[in-house]
């Protein structure tokens, strides 16, 4: 038997100028009378604009806690915008928030919260102008019964998911649930809609499809902490063949299914179809929801089309050009990335091969975008993010077979020296406990936000420099039910394509790229800045640089990236250099110059590094900043030099204790003339590591 999921306590929030007036009422609601408890959050600062913006933040984020089942409507939630909203009643929301946390009415910070599912998909969203234009357009002819079918077209982030969900939640409150006295004037004309469908259509029956089995799973999760809302209402496609409904809503429908490389689902597909007397080789997926609806709602992306399994553009294209049954709509507004509808623009233009040479690279001030020299660079920096703001993961696109689905202890992607492996969970990958040392693909990412995005691009896709154009190598594409039975090269590039776009719009603060290919690597690099550009710091002189503030100690010696360089004695500090506002430093930080190339894929020659001093610990495995006495290198001559660090220990029997048998010093480079270091027995005595490198500071 099934065991019985616990339910959740349930919350309300409201404001109100008449306290005893509004708990009367309460007492008269069927589910607000069994609340036991009362909170009372008043002040001489709480004027009506900043009393409702209060309000529908404590409904945003005690939906995005998870701890309360929420009693509220999901209408009236306006981004008002009042006098010192920012520099004063933030401030107080915050506060509210910790003494609500004091009391353990909610868990977790505004921060996790800003980051969780629960937070980001919930209904409890205040929608945009144009969000709110099609929601109305689409309750209006819904309420009027003059359309059957609508199809609302909207690229990665124009925020389809947010209004697929609202719109659903909306369909499913009480009128008693809402607040009027908060609504603006469109608001009321929502709410007539709504008991318009209502009365025409009671015990309305409805179901939202989510094609991706990940998705699915986190908005099941969402839809258990809303009231009105169950996980049994958010289904897949093949859980149709069970009932008949009157609006089946579907987001990402650019992800439904025909019959073309289904693997194991080609025997439900086929019996589905049987079911529902449709010919299985031309029908889809698409052709399921009309069967089984009503009316149907498509939230759809022909870019977004990443698999030849996908749902053909061409029956959308019927769909909407039948303007009898079906209503269209459009999101144009871009609400995932920072860069907004440039940025969009631009990763277009890029991977099209359209835009001019002569343009300078593309930069924004409010959103990160860089090519990385070597891809254990880009891997720690997007652990960095992780522990800094959280939601930045590693995505690629599917250049390398999956070993380690079938041994878990297997690498899956081999750059160089770097040794990575593919999401070991297929659900809710994103959110789950390991992902940060793992990478995801299109099938784990696809309808999620990050906050910031490491994507390697591999080496099913090129550049040719002669004809200016994106080329893909077939044989280095390793998803099957992506390019079998594929005949035409250019539709497997149209999907690939799709596929790396819709990877570089995850990211809501920042992406970062590396390209294996080398002409596509330097392709992008005339487009797009390195990191070492876009992170590269100049001195202020609106203002005094303060130690280990916004600046380190900038140490006078040259540490050699070829050898040990000439012998240095380190005095002092010669200068401060500044670092960039996001790095965490501390006392144990400092910055030296590397020259040469032997740590080229990771360091550039002339390159000013960030280290952190060493004091004890394991070592193996890190680059250092390193000395010896006596080792002579006929390049650089003597004492200091950076490099990857391995050793053998062994103990020794009289003593006891544990001593250096071997130090190999590697060199990271694409001249494959640079050789190891070797220190044995004695020579390992004069050996000492000052510094462990952390990142480029300057190129």
């Amino acid at each position: 038997m099934k065991k019985e999921e616990k339910k959740l306590p349930l919350a309300y929030v409201g404001e109100t100028a008449d306290a005893i007036s509004r708990l009367t009422k309460h007492l008269a609601h069927p589910d607000k009378v069994k609340l036991e408890d009362t909170y009372f959050f008043y002040g001489n600062k709480f004027n009506k604009s900043a009393t409702l913006d209060i309000e529908s933040g404590l409904i945003r984020y005690l939906s995005g806690d998870g701890k309360y089942k929420l009693l509220n409507a999901n209408l009236g939630l306006v981004d008002h915008n009042y006098y010192q909203r920012d520099e004063l009643y933030q401030e107080i929301f915050k506060a509210i928030w910790e003494e609500l946390r004091a009391l353990k009415i909610c868990r977790k910070t505004l921060s996790d919260i800003d980051n969780s599912p629960l937070f980001k998909y919930s209904p409890y969203k205040a929608l945009s102008p144009e969000q709110t234009k099609n929601l109305i357009f689409l309750l209006e002819a819904i309420a009027n019964n003059d359309k059957k079918r609508f199809v609302i077209q909207g690229g990665a982030g124009s925020g389809k998911s947010i209004l697929a969900i609202f719109l659903f939640k909306l369909l499913h409150t009480s009128e008693e649930d809402f607040n009027f006295g908060t609504f603006k004037d469109e608001d009321y004309r929502i709410i007539q809609l709504v008991k318009d469908i209502k009365q025409a259509n009671k015990n309305l029956k409805m179901a939202l499809v989510i094609p991706m089995d990940s998705f699915r799973a986190t908005v099941k999760s969402i839809f258990k902490h809303v009231k009105g809302l169950g996980a049994e209402m958010v289904v897949g496609p093949a859980d149709l063949r069970k009932n008949n409904y009157d609006i089946i809503i579907v987001d990402e429908a650019h992800r439904l299914r025909r019959r073309v490389n289904l693997g194991p689902y080609f025997g439900v597909f086929d019996s589905i179809c049987e079911e529902l007397h449709l010919d299985k080789n031309t029908a889809s997926e698409v052709d399921w929801i009309l069967k089984q609806s009503c009316k149907s709602i498509f939230f759809y992306d022909a870019f977004q089309s990443v698999k030849p399994s996908d749902a053909l553009p061409e029956q959308f294209d019927e769909l909407m050009n039948n303007k009898e049954e079906t209503g269209t709509g459009n999101l144009i507004s871009q609400f995932r990335v920072r860069g907004g509808l440039p940025y969009v623009a631009f990763i277009d233009e890029l991977l099209l091969c359209k835009r001019p040479q002569n343009e300078p690279k593309f930069f924004l001030d409010e959103y990160e975008l860089s090519l990385f020299h070597d891809v254990n660079n880009m891997v720690d920096h997007i652990k960095k993010k992780e522990e800094q703001e959280g939601l930045a993961r590693i995505i690629a696109g599917y250049a390398w077979p999956w070993p380690s689905q079938q041994n878990k202890t297997a690498y899956d992607i081999f750059i160089g020296e770097t040794h990575l492996r593919w999401n070991s969970v297929k659900r809710d990958w994103i959110n789950s406990a390991n992902a940060i040392n793992e990478v995801g693909c299109i099938h784990t990412v696809q309808g999620y936000d990050l906050n910031y995005a490491g994507i390697i691009l591999g080496n099913e896709i090129g550049y040719d420099k002669e004809k200016n154009e994106i080329i893909i190598r077939k044989e280095h594409y390793f998803d099957a039910n992506g390019k079998n039975g594929i005949k035409e090269p250019e539709l497997l590039k149209k999907f690939i394509l799709n596929i790396y776009k819709t990877l570089m719009l995850r990211g809501m603060k920042g992406t970062y790229l590396y390209v294996c290919d080398e002409a596509l690597r330097n392709y992008f690099s005339r487009h797009i800045p390195w990191h070492d550009e876009a992170t590269s710091v100049e001195e202020d002189t609106s203002g005094p640089l303060i130690p280990f503030v916004n600046s380190v100690p900038l140490y006078n010696l040259e540490a050699s990236a070829g050898g040990f360089s000439d012998l240095q004695q380190v005095t002092g500090a010669s200068q401060l250099y500044p670092v960039p506002q996001d790095l965490r430093i501390t006392r144990e930080h400092f910055a030296c110059k590397v020259v040469g190339e032997s740590m080229n894929k990771r360091i550039p020659n002339g390159a000013i590094c960030l280290f952190r001093k060493y004091d004890s610990g394991s070592r193996n495995g890190e680059i250092v900043l390193a000395s010896h006495i006596d080792i002579q290198d006929a390049d650089y001559g003597a004492n200091y030099t950076v490099k990857k660090y391995y050793s053998k220990k062994v103990k020794n029997k009289e003593t006891g204790t544990w001593q250096h048998e071997s130090i190999t010093l590697m060199p990271l480079s694409t001249d494959e003339t640079y050789e190891n270091i070797e220190l044995k027995n004695d020579e390992t005595a004069q050996f000492t590591i000052h510094g462990i490198f952390e990142e480029v500071l300057s190129p």
